[in-house]
């Protein structure tokens, strides 16, 4: 190869087959000088502003990732021996240009990675040399089965993935495709297309992907014919039915399969022989049930990565997992197993951890197990994985102690045993300097925290809903890198220690429902930190990284009430989650208004306690803040009028303080809060509020001697007053027109005169005493 950065015009004597123009400023005269180069069949090139030149022998052109204009690109279509060419990354928008279609000898196409929209030109069925045709992550659409893909029978592999393509699930118009061996039409849509004939497909699958969505009612009849699998995904496409346990009996080179969320139910079946190839098989997410098979060790022992979990498995874990040596991630959470965890389990696999399946190690590095219903204790065997760095056993009924060989554990660094039922005390340097998050919430521990723990690069704490006692240890305020600390639901007492306002990132805390006295700290700080919540895996884990491998760097999960309403919130939404709760204590004293502050929280619940004093104008500054309840203590004053200024505000209570005047007006969010929100404060007045906050009729209601005010809207003292005099008027307006207006007068002494005469004739026609009185002619 022959690599050129020339700026004069390529001599003629020049003979390269190859030529690679990377990073270089070329000028028109120089593009068409090429033309001088009739041996030129390889051609990498990232810099290119006018058409292309005719290099009539040219096979291979490279113009990958490097902006194209249509110009450049209806161009390429003279290039009549081309048949490799690569237009990735290129920027392309709009329909697949047509002039594309005139290459007949292309073999190799790739415009995946583009902007390419509509449907599949049908010009594209004349390339009929076409062996591998990539258009992956672009915005085409349009059915397969009416493509010009139909005729295309020298693919030999398919990429369309990442569009908005219909994809048959029969296959049935790549039957005639013989040479097809990988499939890729994930992130598309499947749909299932009934068809009435037998025909069995030509074709060999090595590589299959449909991952995405749709609904294909049951397996497609092509797949009963393959025998060459090695990969299969056709995860979250609806497939309804039983484990195809003939897909592995009948392939038997397959490595991945991949069946997530498809509707599967029913007991899982195994093939008959053991199926030693298969290293990754992932049905979680599905409806199966029953016992897990006791021989799955020994139909799979090659597997690295099993997952089985959110499914509806029973019984116990089988002892043949630890047959095998190989496996590197095991995943049975959110299931109804029972039972004691097997030594065998932890003893034989050797090699469970959380990397991919090409890298090997001897040691445990993760082991989830949650959301299911064992029993016992923590077995001593996990003491044998000196590597361990994450332990999830919660949402189980493991009892017993915390096992005292986690100190040993310098690699660990998450641990979570919450929602369990564990007992006993905390012992002192209970957990090792390695470790960052700590669950122990919902258990049955008891005692005192006046045991240091090793926390230095502990970001998570979580103890809440246990039995602990005596105060809040002063020694986390050495913890200099907490952010959430949780110790909801124990008995602690004594004052909120100021240590913790050594904590310069605490963005979650949770004190609630404790014993707690004393008042407020008003060095306290809460905010949302910029760097996201990050871990420090050490050296042992940086290889991890560089292999494309992530260590969980969230907390796992985190209980939080929020809007009065109790919250799980896992994943990379707690890097944004901010909020101070000390509700349910015994606080006292006023409420500092450096909380004001804390212009970044989110959750802000003070209530019941026994604060006094006003209500901080700063709390105008809490822009954020979505839930905010001061209820049930002392307060005094008025409500900050400033508060309406809290756009996101979806949460606001005051009741049952002693706060006075108005409340604020009914603006923004302020127009969405009830009575409920306000009530219990004798002397607050305003709407929602039924009490009127007019001066009169707040000063007659004290003179009353504190008589209950009327419902409703109208004082009728007036009402009658005004009604009197209205009617006065109203006569006096009568006669004032008669004296002025004789016509008038005459007309109203007639009418008047007629209606006496009506109302004298009908009392004499219904009342029989008067009836003798019928002939006499009153009023003439």
């Amino acid at each position: 190869m022959i690599s050129l950065i020339l700026n004069p015009p390529v001599s003629s004597s020049l003979t390269s087959k190859e030529l690679s123009l990377y990073n270089c400023s070329l000028d028109e005269n120089f593009l068409q000088s090429l033309e001088l180069l009739p041996s030129l069949k390889v051609l990498n090139i990232q810099s290119l502003s006018t058409g292309f030149p005719r290099l009539m022998n040219l096979e291979q052109l490279d113009l990958s990732y490097y902006a194209l204009n249509n110009k450049i690109v209806l161009s390429i279509g003279n290039l009549a021996s081309l048949q490799f060419l690569n237009l990735a990354g290129c920027g392309l928008s709009g329909d697949i240009p047509k002039s594309l279609c005139a290459l007949k000898d292309l073999q190799e196409l790739d415009m995946s990675g583009n902007y390419l929209s509509g449907t599949l030109p049908y010009c594209m069925e004349n390339l009929t040399s076409l062996q591998q045709l990539y258009l992956s992550s672009n915005n085409l659409s349009g059915d397969i089965y009416f493509s010009p893909l139909k005729s295309l029978i020298s693919l030999k592999s398919l990429s369309l993935s990442n569009n908005h393509f219909q994809i048959p699930l029969s296959f049935s118009s790549f039957f005639n495709h013989s040479k097809l061996k990988s499939f890729d039409a994930s992130e598309n849509k499947v749909y299932n297309r009934r068809e009435m004939h037998n025909l069995i497909p030509k074709f060999q699958l090595q590589s299959l992907s449909l991952s995405c969505c749709g609904n294909g009612e049951s397996f497609p009849q092509s797949l009963y014919y393959q025998h060459d699998l090695q990969i299969v995904d056709i995860s979250h496409v609806r497939m309804k039915g039983r484990f195809p346990h003939w897909l592995l009996q009948n392939n038997t080179n397959l490595v991945s399969l991949y069946l997530k969320n498809i509707s599967l139910s029913g007991l899982l079946e195994l093939p008959i022989q053991s199926h030693k190839n298969l290293v990754s098989l992932d049905i979680s997410d599905n409806k199966l049930f029953g016992q897990i098979p006791s021989e799955i060790g020994a139909c799979f022992p090659g597997l690295g990565s099993l997952k089985m979990s959110s499914n509806n498995f029973s019984g116990s874990i089988p002892s043949s997992l630890g047959n095998m040596n190989r496996l590197g991630d095991l995943d049975l959470s959110n299931n109804g197993l029972s039972g004691k965890l097997p030594n065998l389990l932890i003893k034989g696999c050797q090699d469970l951890s959380m990397l991919p399946k090409n890298v090997s190690l001897t040691w445990l590095i993760e082991l989830q197990l949650d959301g299911n219903q064992f029993i016992r204790s923590i077995p001593d065997s996990l003491s044998n994985s000196p590597y361990l760095a994450m332990l999830d056993v919660s949402h189980n009924n493991l009892c017993g102690g915390i096992p005292r060989w986690i100190t040993n554990m310098t690699n660990l660094h998450i641990l979570d045993l919450s929602h369990n039922k564990l007992d006993g005390i905390l012992l002192p340097n209970l957990f090792p300097p390695s470790i960052s998050q700590v669950y122990l919430s919902n258990n049955k521990l008891q005692g005192s925290m006046l045991n240091e723990f090793n926390c230095t690069n502990m970001k998570v704490i979580d103890l809440s809903q246990n039995n602990l006692t005596g105060g809040i240890p002063r020694w986390l305020g050495r913890c200099s890198n907490l952010r959430h600390l949780l110790l909801k639901g124990n008995n602690f007492k004594r004052e909120i220690p100021k240590q913790l306002c050594k904590l310069n990132y605490l963005s979650l805390v949770d004190l609630s429902s404790n014993h707690l006295c004393g008042r407020i700290p008003s060095c306290l700080r809460i905010s949302v930190n910029d760097i996201p919540f990050k871990e420090d895996p050490g050296s042992y884990f940086e290889g991890y990284y560089e292999r494309g491998y992530a260590f969980p760097l969230v907390p796992i999960q985190v209980d939080f009430t929020t809007k009065n309403i109790l919250y799980s919130y896992t994943g990379k939404i707690l890097n944004y989650l901010s909020g101070l709760d000390l509700s349910d204590n015994a606080l006292e004293g006023v409420v500092p208004f450096e909380i004001g502050n804390f212009n970044t929280i989110q959750v802000l619940n003070l209530s019941h306690n026994n604060l006094v004093g006003p209500i901080p104008p700063t709390f105008s500054n809490l822009w954020k803040v979505e839930s905010l309840d001061l209820s049930h203590n002392k307060l005094e004053g008025n409500i900050p009028s400033q508060l309406t200024r809290l756009h996101f505000l979806y949460v606001f209570s005051v009741a049952y303080n002693n706060l006075s005047g108005r409340t604020p007006d009914m603006v923004a969010q302020f127009a969405t809060f009830e009575n409920s929100s306000y009530e219990g404060n004798p002397f607050l007045c305003g709407s929602p509020l039924s009490r009127s906050c007019d001066p009169t009729l707040l000063s007659n209601n004290s003179s009353n001697g504190g008589e209950k005010e009327e419902d409703g809207f109208i004082d009728m003292n007036f009402f009658y007053i005004s009604f009197g005099v209205s009617f006065v008027m109203m006569l006096i307006g009568i006669f004032a027109v008669l004296c002025i207006n004789p016509y008038w007068r005459r007309a109203w002494f007639y009418f008047v005169g007629k209606i006496m005469r009506y109302c004298f004739y009908f009392v004499v026609d219904n009342v029989p005493m008067l009836s003798k009185y019928r002939f006499y002619q009153p009023f003439e």
